[in-house]
Parts: structure tokens; sequence; C-alpha cells
């Protein structure tokens, strides 16, 4: 049985402007058509700010911050070498504030800035993020513009400066709705860090458990249907190959974290999981940062992990 963790919300920095003139619907509407209109250059020196304007200095890892040792609550021998995210609550987080959804994702942005740092900086070798399910499809076509304009745009900006930092930038998940400006930023993306090896960022959109394995079978029953292989040689190990987390040599994440206090893995990950340490946060995810992520480390470090065995 995994061990569940909850935590109370801590107390959140973050201030935006409320929005005072007309409706919800107008509003989304209006910040959605300027949004889409303004197609910014590549820059290449802005650091990482994923689109956000933001207060907190940019993820630039220094020869200071390199060195930087770990929190003294953590052992660097215990570090989970792959983490997953499910990073919920950021329209609630804008909602309790009086804002917009908008205003929820840019903020959820600049909550994963921060985690990527700290995973460069204290040596976790994959994040794996849940940015958009298959499931997020029955929601407003306004708000799925958004955020697929909002993950370009940040992929168009950062992306050379995370390649600079020896980050490398893995997109998996079903590409076949994704507009197709967006495919050929994540096609350069994917390019140019290929051959980074600090931290491996992978972004899951338009993902799911079982979409995962469904086409995991699907490509096993072509090669069966070639001739590749035989019924009788499907194992574990070929489904594994097979599953989009290939992508990584750590496919399986060691600790999966989700926020906004929801207890349940809503169709991340499926098969990866099956021994991958579970905590939940109470925080929104805008609300996760630093104070979080160490007591959700320290919570991983503190487990005894069997894989079925029995310690003896």
């Amino acid at each position: 049985l995994k061990m569940l963790s909850l935590r109370v919300p801590t107390p959140t920095s973050f201030d935006f402007r409320r929005y005072q003139a007309g409706d919800l619907e107008r509003r989304w509407r209006l910040s959605r058509d300027s949004f889409l209109s303004f197609s910014p250059k590549f820059e290449e020196n802005r650091g990482f700010r994923f689109g956000v304007k933001s207060s907190k200095s940019d993820v630039s890892f220094t020869a200071a911050e390199e060195e930087e040792t770990l929190p003294e609550e953590l052992h660097a021998e215990l570090m989970p070498k792959h983490v997953a995210i499910i990073m919920d609550g950021n329209g609630r987080w804008a909602k309790n504030r009086g804002l917009q959804p908008w205003d929820g994702h840019r903020a959820g942005v600049e909550a994963l800035k921060e985690i990527v740092e700290l995973c460069g900086k204290w040596g976790i070798q994959v994040l794996t993020v849940f940015a958009f399910s298959t499931d997020n499809w029955i929601r407003p076509r306004i708000e799925i513009d958004f955020l697929f304009s909002l993950f370009e745009r940040s992929l168009k900006t950062e992306f050379q400066n995370l390649a600079k930092n020896n980050v490398r930038i893995s997109i998996i998940g079903d590409s076949s709705k994704l507009p197709k400006s967006l495919l050929r930023v994540i096609n350069e993306v994917e390019e140019v860090t290929k051959n980074n090896t600090r931290l491996q960022l992978i972004v899951a959109v338009g993902y799911s458990g079982k979409y995962d394995v469904l086409q995991a079978c699907r490509g096993i029953a072509r090669r069966v249907k070639d001739g590749e292989i035989e019924v009788e040689e499907i194992d574990e190990r070929l489904i594994e190959e097979e599953l989009e987390t290939n992508c990584t040599e750590f496919p399986y994440p060691d600790l999966l974290i989700r926020t906004s206090g929801e207890l349940r893995v809503s169709n991340f990950l499926l098969w990866q999981l099956a021994y991958t340490e579970l905590f939940f946060a109470q925080e929104l995810w805008p609300d996760f940062g630093r104070s979080g992520f160490i007591e959700a480390l320290m919570s991983f470090q503190q487990r005894q992990r069997r894989f079925g065995g029995r310690k003896s």
C-alpha cells in the first residue's frame, strides 16, 4: 500500500491585480484575443519567464547555484531520480482571488518555473508535469486556445535559455489535435535540446495513461502484423519500450506529487506509477513552491521502498 501525505496550505506571496470591468466571458474573450494577436520574436536572454512577468529571479544555473548544497532537511543520496507532478488548482486559485482563469494558468507557469529551477539545482534528473490531459478537451474552446497559445509562447521565449542551462525538453501525448504552429515549435525545441543532460523536463500535453497504454498496444500489434515479433514474445519489457516515456532513461517516477487536495492520479502515467510513492498537497498549484517541494521530498526520503519484497 502506498503512503499518502497531506498537509495544510501555506500563505501565498502572489498578488495579481483584479480586473474590474465587464463580465467573465467578455473579459476572457478580450484577453484571449489580445494575447493571440501578440507574437513575440524569439528572445534568447530574457531568463526563465514562460511568458509571465515576475519579481522572482530568472532561472540561470550559475556556478554559485551549481555549488549550492541541498537544504539541510534533505539527503543527496536519497533524492528521487524522477519526480512527476499533477499541477492541479490553477482555476480555483484564480477564482478564490476574484481573478480570471488565465491568471491562474499564468501563475501556474510561474510555479513551474520555480520547481524546474530547484530540480536542476538539487540533482533531480527527470521532472514530468501533467500540462493538458486528453480529458481536458471538454473544457471551453476559448480556454483551450489560451492554454496552447501560452504553451507555444513559453517554448519560444524559453527554450534557448533552457538549452544553455543543459535542460532537455521532451513533449509526450497525442499530438494529432495540437495546433500546427505549436507542433513546429515542439519539434524545434526537442531537436535543439535533445543532447542536454542536466535535467530532462517532460511535458505531458494531450496525454493520459490510458492513451499511452493504448498506443503502445497498437504499436506492438503492428509489429506482430508485420512479422517483426511473435505474440509469445510480448512481455512487460516490450510494452515499456512502446510507452511514450521511452524518451527517458528513468521512465518510472520515484515520487508523484499532486496539489489541490485531490486524492487521485487522474489518468496520469498509469503503467509507470506502479511503485511510485504518492504525495498529496493541500495547496493549489500556484501556491506550491520551495517549502512544499521540500516537504514532499522529505516525506519521500522517510519511506521504505520494498517493490513487493520484505525488508529483512
